[in-house]
């Protein structure tokens, strides 16, 4: 390490101590940094509560120039933004659900180039006002940061169709600033596994990124699954756990608004201090439940995958699914909010039984989304017949163009335009193999653990594994 390193380090570390209090940093931090400041592109994955945040705000604020931070989640941005700010740290957020004055601000500071971070959906990213300002030669650009990119394959054909054309945005961008400019980009998430990681290299088109990849197994979280034979026994056995840890910090999770509303709605009537969050909630609320609940006024929510990314609350005790994710990666993003103090922590995931008699709730919550993708696959058929085959991308042809884009049939020439490779032919899959990997990790009979691993590639940990604190090897 030469003498200017040093000082680097030396400065690195004293900032982690005065922002964010931390003594030292953990593995990958400094490497992840290091990527960053070479303009390296990098693929991170990190469990939950790992510190992803610190590898990329840290960077971006010993530089000069802006770093892109594209965020899936207006809480997720808002948190971050909340306790930069508070900190006296030059950055800023931008999303749809702004006031029109906010906006300007932050535009105005960006002209000035005032700000080192700014967090903005893929969306807002892409906007005519936004995307002109960031077009500009003179502003100097070092990195685009994907947080949450397991949401890239998640939700990007059909949900969030932006993201397919995000793969685009650094050539764009580069054909704006000066000869020789550099830009690194860095895809940040807790869980992905091998088709993930190959999806989110593709479409962002990373250069021979480095990965780099932390087990997420933890030793004080107790993974269960139980059959809930009826409704009413699935509300008895979460009635269990809520009385069976008293004031303990916990969070329920529930897949739609509607069954956040109601579940909490009823615990409400029960006694219980607890509150609804979504997505469909106003800033405000949001910001006034996530307070009550980090203080500990109410020791549970009742939530959506909304609630949790970019909250930091090292003591929750326990997670209870009330119902299952589709998907396995939301699955692990939502059981690691527990248990991040090292202390002993509960993963319960409550099921129907297996014929859906008694309780067709998760079958019919299945196949809802099994169709509601079928149909956007037919959509998407009819409408790709109709459009050009070389055009502009607009609301009406997006969520066409991201599944042909998904399919190989299309290129995206720069973030606003399109050319398709004929004949053109969108086929809907006839398994959803993520819905069926969440099924399998359901009614396996091996550790839980060892499961989770090999699905994450994790292979040679999971070797011979036996964790002895699941449900299975109990």
């Amino acid at each position: 390490m030469n003498y200017t390193e040093k000082i680097f380090w030396k400065e690195a570390h004293t900032a982690l101590k005065e922002i964010w209090g931390y003594d030292d940093f953990r593995p990958p931090q400094e490497e992840v940094i290091s990527s960053l400041l070479s303009k390296q592109d990098a693929l991170v994955i990190m469990p939950t509560g790992g510190g992803k945040s610190i590898c990329f705000q840290l960077p971006a604020l010993m530089q000069t120039g802006l770093t892109l931070v594209i965020s899936p989640l207006v809480a997720l941005m808002e948190n971050q933004v909340k306790e930069l700010r508070a900190r006296n740290l030059p950055a800023a957020l931008l999303h749809s659900e702004l006031p029109s004055q906010q906006k300007w601000q932050t535009l105005q500071l960006l002209d000035r180039q005032q700000l080192r971070l700014l967090y903005l959906s893929p969306e807002t990213l892409l906007s005519p006002k936004v995307w002109e300002k960031l077009c500009h030669p003179q502003l100097q650009i070092n990195g685009i940061i994907l947080d949450e990119a397991h949401c890239l394959v998640q939700w990007g054909d059909t949900f969030r169709p932006t993201y397919r054309r995000l793969g685009t945005v650094r050539p764009a961008l580069l054909k704006c600033k000066p000869q020789g400019t550099k830009i690194a980009i860095a895809a940040f998430t807790a869980t992905a596994d091998i088709e993930a990681q190959k999806t989110i290299t593709q479409v962002l088109q990373l250069q021979k990124p480095t990965t780099f990849k932390q087990n997420p197994y933890r030793q004080n979280l107790h993974l269960k699954v139980q059959i809930a034979w009826t409704p009413k026994g699935r509300k008895q056995q979460l009635l269990d756990v809520i009385r069976g840890k008293p004031e303990q910090t916990g969070l329920i999770y529930v897949r739609t608004r509607r069954d956040s509303e109601k579940l909490a709605e009823w615990l409400t009537n029960l006694g219980y201090k607890t509150a609804a969050y979504h997505a469909g909630l106003s800033p405000e609320e949001r910001r006034e439940i996530e307070n009550s609940w980090l203080s500990s006024k109410i020791p549970f929510v009742v939530c959506t995958s909304a609630f949790g990314m970019g909250i930091n609350q090292p003591h929750v005790r326990w997670v209870v699914h009330f119902h299952a994710p589709l998907l396995l990666s939301e699955y692990v993003q939502e059981i690691g909010r527990a248990g991040r103090d090292g202390e002993d922590s509960i993963a319960l995931m409550l099921i129907s039984e297996p014929t859906g008699w008694l309780d067709p709730e998760d079958k019919q919550r299945q196949r809802f989304f099994i169709e509601k993708m079928r149909s956007h696959y037919s959509s998407a058929q009819k409408l790709a017949q109709k459009i050009p085959i070389q055009g502009e991308v607009n609301s009406e042809n997006a969520i066409a163009l991201s599944l042909l884009s998904s399919a190989n049939q299309l290129d995206f020439l720069d973030p606003f335009h399109y050319q398709i490779h004929p004949p053109v032919k969108i086929q809907p899959p006839v398994q959803f193999p993520a819905i069926q990997q969440m099924v399998k990790y359901l009614t396996t009979k091996q550790c839980r653990w060892q499961y989770l691993l090999n699905a994450f590639g994790f292979t040679t940990e999971a070797l011979n594994m036996h964790c002895g604190h699941c449900d299975n090897c109990r």
